[in-house]
């Protein structure tokens, strides 16, 4: 009843247009007094309401010029909020209108006003402490017993110092993690260290400090993993097999990476008279983590398993990820699948959903498969994929189709660099180079993106609760940014405005690729664009450019997957739709929510592990001199990309570079000289300095030595 209580409160303020004099207010919602006042304050400590005109009348918090927010940076003398409202930049608060407010918190946000440099404000209270648990580097002052500081992981832009006796045994240069507080006497923030994870020089160490940072569970409690044992154990029964489609004869594999574990996908394709069978064979995680389960719960928590370069942190235990759902070779393994109709063009024609059983019958690897494509595969991969070899190439013509299908519609490509790191027995980073994809990789892309299409269409016909992968047309002001960008590089802009198409935007990423700007202009797209996330409703997805769109080919890996397997066996089951309306409504919502907040967590923490694993590799390259792009300009110097993928940057605001002057969009240009330098120049640098635990490198721009210097030395 309090929660029915709070929203009729709310929505009798939301109606009006002016505050509302608490009195009145009462009468109109007909609460009786307890049950207003306690609706009142729920609502005002939440900040969803104030008080205004000497506090007897309340008002809507945006209404009366109030936002929430969460507090992102913190230096010594201001900070920054990020306000939940999307059309609010980042607010800038002087640290004595602050409330002592540290990163991570929630705050509500007042007297917002709008300057050259951007918006500032006070914060009116705190709504929501953050963690105050922070990761950082430990620095001492010289001498035996030099007063310890930590210097914060982001967020915190300063040293912080260590309380008396809070150091435990760390010494200068290690990793920590430290609980933080305000000292209200000294209007000061002091640290506590809590753990010591290793040296800050050692990029493995970071990425645990990263884990923890970004509160990734990393291990499984011994009742879940003990659920995990009992789960993995059981029997495929005779009684299991025939409830299901038994597609163990069918010419079935799989196609991943050399080092993958978790096989989640597989797939069949049959050439027809007038066209083509596809089929998706996904692993039936939902068969074995059930609703409410300790399995279900955990996973739920993960939201998707997360990638570094040295481990992987699962969704669910290797008992089930890499055990009983992996769809192993030779195998038989309980699976949920997509079989599809297409025509002679690639179009989709007709879809169904079948429980089934396979048997795998190759384990396919991405550059064995890329080998037999391009007629490159020795013998003893020819003998491997023997049985399989014809669904190859009709799969690989019916990929092609697909492929053109969505250029015609206009689906973005955009070009993204990623990065394979390569460690040594110790865990160091020893190489690194762009990751490749060929025909085998695309054409497993476009397989997954026809299943999790027709899965989409599915749901949506039947009217059911479903978590869709949306993806939102880019809003105005980024548009206007791209147009900007695009005109100084010499492109047309005339339609890259609110209502762009999607053909839009990849004629211009098709065109900027023919010249030096295809990189910079590939980045700026995918800054225009909405962040992908997950919805209960049908919301399209842009750089597909599809209509209907969701998660269904990785449940291994991805909760939303689980999710939507678990409401479409509902359906095939022929349970009720009014039944699945009811049943799965609030879950559908919840998981769309988690899933989005855990995604971004994720991605969050594998880049910021990524800039370390780069720096590592970069600190045994010092001094050498390289030749790379210019991949970026800003009006403090340049990022130079190497042929290996890395980035570094150049900075151009000390003294020597004190006449370079940015043009505001790609250039900046030496006054003195005349030389300037824009974005796909080719340059070369010399690598002055590579950082582990700040995950940066730095360049300058190589001069080559005189005919005099050469002598002297």
């Amino acid at each position: 009843m309090k929660q029915e209580d709070n929203e009729i409160v709310m929505q009798a303020l939301e109606r009006k247009t002016e505050p509302a004099d608490r009195k009145a207010l009462m009468l109109e919602t007909g609460l009786e007094p307890n049950a207003f006042n306690n609706a009142v304050a729920y609502l005002e400590a939440a900040g969803d309401i104030v008080r205004v005109d000497g506090k007897k009348s309340i008002a809507p918090a945006a209404q009366a010029g109030y936002y929430k927010g969460t507090v992102v940076r913190l230096n010594k003398n201001f900070l920054f909020v990020t306000p939940d409202e999307s059309s609010l930049d980042d607010v800038f608060v002087f640290a004595s209108d602050s409330k002592g407010a540290m990163p991570g918190d929630r705050v509500l946000l007042r007297n917002i006003t709008e300057s050259d440099k951007g918006l500032s404000g006070i914060i009116d209270k705190l709504l929501e402490k953050g963690s105050r648990i922070i990761t950082g580097v430990i620095e001492r002052e010289r001498g035996r017993t030099g007063q310890a500081y930590i210097v914060p992981d982001g967020g915190i832009g300063y040293s912080l110092k260590i309380v008396k006796g809070g150091e435990l045994k760390s010494k200068n240069g290690d990793k920590v993690k430290a609980a933080i507080a305000f000292d209200r006497k000294t209007k000061h923030i002091n640290a506590r260290v809590i753990h010591i994870y290793g040296r800050a020089d050692s990029a493995k160490v970071c990425s645990d400090a990263i884990i923890d940072s970004n509160g990734i569970p990393s291990k499984f409690t011994v009742a879940v993993k003990h659920q995990a044992a009992k789960k993995a154990a059981e029997p495929i029964t005779d009684e299991e097999i025939a409830k299901r489609l038994d597609l163990r004869d069918e010419a079935i594999f799989t196609i991943d990476g050399a080092d993958a574990k978790d096989l989640d996908d597989a797939i069949s394709v049959k050439k027809l008279d007038d066209g083509f069978e596809l089929g998706v064979h996904i692993a039936d995680v939902s068969h074995y983590v059930t609703e409410g389960s300790l399995l279900d719960e955990a996973a739920r928590d993960r939201g998707t398993s997360v990638y570094f370069a040295d481990r992987v942190i699962p969704m669910l235990p290797v008992e089930i990820s890499n055990g009983c759902c992996s769809l192993n070779a030779g195998v038989k393994k309980l699976t949920f699948s997509c079989i599809m109709k297409l025509d002679k063009k690639g179009e989709l024609i007709d879809y169904r959903f079948e429980k089934s059983v396979i048997v795998s019958k190759v384990r396919g690897v991405y550059t064995e498969v890329n080998s037999i494509l391009d007629g490159t595969a020795d013998d003893s991969i020819k003998e491997k994929y023997s049985p399989v070899t014809d669904t190859i190439f009709v799969g690989q013509e019916l990929a092609e189709l697909l492929k053109a299908r969505s250029k015609q519609r206009g689906e973005l490509e955009i070009d993204t660099t990623e990065l394979k790191f390569v460690l040594d027995e110790r865990g160091v980073c020893v190489d690194v180079s762009e990751r490749e994809r060929g025909q085998a990789e695309e054409l497993i892309e476009q397989f997954m993106i026809a299943a999790n299409r027709s899965a989409a269409l599915y749901a949506k016909s039947a009217l059911i609760p479903f978590v869709y992968r949306v993806h939102e047309a880019p809003e105005p002001e980024r548009l206007e940014t791209l147009s900007e960008l695009a005109a100084a590089c010499g492109f047309q802009t005339r339609r890259l405005k609110q209502g762009v198409r999607q053909t839009d935007l990849a004629e211009l990423i098709s065109k900027a690729r023919e010249t030096k700007y295809s990189h910079l202009i590939s980045a700026q797209v995918l800054r225009t664009m909405a962040k992908a996330r997950y919805d209960t409703q049908p919301l399209g997805h842009f750089g597909l450019s599809l209509a209907d769109y969701c998660h269904f080919t990785s449940p291994i890996r991805r909760y939303p997957d689980t999710s939507i397997h678990r409401i479409l066996t509902a359906l095939i089951s022929g349970t009720p739709i009014d039944e699945i309306q009811s049943h799965y409504s609030d879950f559908a919502k919840e998981s769309a929510k988690t899933s989005s907040d855990r995604e971004l967590r994720a991605m969050r923490a594998e880049r910021e592990a990524e800039k370390c694993y780069a720096a590592e590799y970069m600190t045994s390259h010092i001094g050498e001199v390289h030749t790379g792009i210019v991949s970026g300009v800003t009006n403090k110097g340049l990022f130079v990309a190497l042929s290996n993928g890395i980035e570094g940057f150049v900075s151009l605001i000390d003294d020597e570079h004190a006449f370079f002057e940015f043009d505001g969009t790609a250039a900046t240009t030496d006054r003195r000289s005349g030389k300037s330098w824009s974005v796909g120049d080719t340059i070369t640098i010399r690598v002055i300095n590579a950082s582990v635990p700040m995950g940066t490198i730095d360049f300058e721009i190589y001069k080559e030595p005189t005919q005099a210097s050469r002598s002297s030395s």
